[in-house]
């Protein structure tokens, strides 16, 4: 119960102010006075902006004006404002830039180099502002107006700043995550120009954009009759030419649909050439793809986000997604702070009596966060053996499927948090039996067929961030590895770098090699 009230007295407390603590500048007027507080307000477009300075009263110093994005007028415009306020008296001034897309972005920079603390504040806010003053009255000049009113009641929000990492990190992860979306669009495009120039031979291949026979079939032989001409001996003999492995079955299969396949359309000929071109876009963005992931996975050893590879169900590009789109976790109090920036919670009207607490999720929300928080929560569904149990629970008990992906995504929000924050590895049904991170991260780069040098940078950056009592556990897999690299094999071997990098890797965790179990040893315990 004493737990219950402190918590009750907690948000009382929070809701009594009603500024957004981000934005609050009640404190300061009060130092220096009113008269003396300035308030610059730009309203920014894509090539020029307007502003104007006023106290914190609305009394206008500076009449609006423009100024276009270059060096020497942003530099004239920060001077101008410097003397303005020493002739005027003003004792402390901030910023207030309206956001536009990245238009801002230039008059922010301005005024954060010329040492100005500038805030940035949301089109939504200048509008419900101005509206009010000027329903039906949008000018330049009325924005400036609803933007200085918005300043004065706390609407003017600071927004942390993370380092140049972290905004690498985010738009290799957008780029990446952009060209997914594409290359699905491209498969769509390219079995639909193949099913009209060689009807039925997309079917013939279980993966189509991974078959190594079924592209340059169709880059050699114009049509299913050049395939028949060439029969099998000429196309086998072709293929070894090529040096392309084959199997007979899958030829067989290709002269048997050639004898039977119907009559492409009257541009059979053009869509053949659209979808070999569309297949090479395919593989160009695909090799991009995989260097992107390469690039995030160096990017997120450097981050504690890391840890997360530990829970079953979570890869490489699901937490580097995860790390960019949330960013540093020092700016997050609690995990109710990631899902309310997520918009993770439901709608809520209430008016008198009348009050409907269940609606729909909340409409204004980072959808980017949102859709990866989902996204993972639709891979532990199917991945993770804990989710995938509670999934099924609720489906037998008639949950619509939709509240299963929110409350997995809530429960992950609170188990990254605490991971990610308490730099732990979290103890959770969830990870009972949890992966070893350093050997699912070597996994990774092996797929990826990384430089050895920079496998071996990736698991010595992770290793920071491994909780020592948890070496032990990390080194096992990686000791088991090694003990298999330096069993005898007959013949040769090759060179055996991945050997080095697992010694170097569990000198660095201190921990020596951990002996397996033989077959047929009984268990001590």
């Amino acid at each position: 119960m004493a737990a219950r009230s402190s918590r009750s007295r907690s948000r009382r407390s929070s809701d009594d102010f009603l500024q957004k603590p981000r934005g609050a500048i009640h404190a300061r007027v009060q130092q220096i006075g009113p008269e003396h507080f300035g308030i610059v307000c730009v309203d920014c477009a894509k090539a020029r902006s307007k502003w104007l300075l006023a106290d914190f009263y609305g009394k206008v110093i500076v009449p609006p004006t423009p100024v276009a994005h270059n060096r020497v007028e942003l530099d004239a415009l920060t001077a101008q404002v410097r003397q303005a306020c020493q002739q005027h008296g003003l004792h402390d001034v901030l910023v207030a830039v309206e956001r536009t897309g990245r238009y801002h972005h230039v008059v922010r920079d301005a005024f954060q180099r010329a040492q100005f603390e500038t805030r940035i504040v949301h089109p939504f806010t200048t509008k419900r502002f101005r509206q009010p003053a000027d329903p039906d009255n949008k000018t330049d000049d009325r924005d400036l107006a609803a933007i200085h009113r918005a300043t004065t009641t706390g609407f003017a929000l600071m927004e942390p700043q993370p380092d140049t990492s972290w905004q690498i990190l985010q738009l290799l992860a957008r780029h990446r995550r952009d060209l997914v979306h594409k290359i699905s669009l491209l498969a769509c495009q390219i079995r639909e120009h193949l099913e009209a120039a060689w009807p039925g031979y997309a079917a013939l291949f279980s993966t189509l954009l991974d078959s190594k026979i079924a592209w340059p079939l169709l880059r050699q032989f114009a049509s299913p009759q050049a395939l028949l001409q060439a029969g099998g001996t000429g196309i086998c003999a072709w293929l070894r030419e090529q040096k392309i492995h084959f199997q007979l079955s899958a030829i067989t299969a290709v002269l048997s649909w050639a004898g039977q396949a119907a009559p492409g359309e009257a541009t059979a000929l053009v869509h053949r050439r659209l979808a070999l071109a569309s297949f090479e876009d395919y593989q160009r963005k695909t090799q991009e793809i995989i260097a992107l992931e390469c690039e995030l996975a160096g990017c997120l050893v450097q981050t504690p986000y890391v840890l997360l590879l530990s829970i079953p169900g979570i890869n490489v590009v699901w937490a580097a997604e995860f790390a960019a789109e949330m960013g540093p976790i020092e700016h997050y109090l609690n995990a109710r702070a990631i899902t309310g920036r997520a918009g993770l919670f439901p709608s809520r009207y209430q008016s008198d009596l009348v009050d409907h607490a269940g609606g729909h999720l909340a409409r204004r929300a980072n959808r980017r966060l949102r859709a990866v928080l989902l996204g993972i929560a639709d891979t532990l569904m199917c991945c993770n053996h804990h989710f995938n149990v509670l999934a099924a629970r609720w489906r037998a008990l008639g949950k619509d499927p939709r509240h299963s992906h929110v409350k997995i995504a809530l429960r992950f929000a609170r188990i990254a948090f605490s991971m990610v924050a308490g730099r732990q590895v979290f103890r959770h049904p969830c990870v009972r039996e949890r992966h070893a991170l350093l050997d699912k991260l070597l996994a990774f780069h092996r797929e990826h067929h990384t430089p050895w040098e920079q496998t071996l940078a990736a698991l010595h950056q992770a290793v920071q961030h491994v909780p020592a009592r948890e070496y032990a556990t990390e080194a096992k897999p990686l000791a088991e590895q090694l003990q298999a690299l330096r069993r005898p094999h007959p013949g040769p071997r090759g060179p055996q770098l991945l050997g080095d990098i697992l010694a170097i890797v569990l000198a660095r965790l201190g921990v020596g090699l951990v002996q397996s179990q033989e077959p047929g040893e009984s268990n001590p315990t």
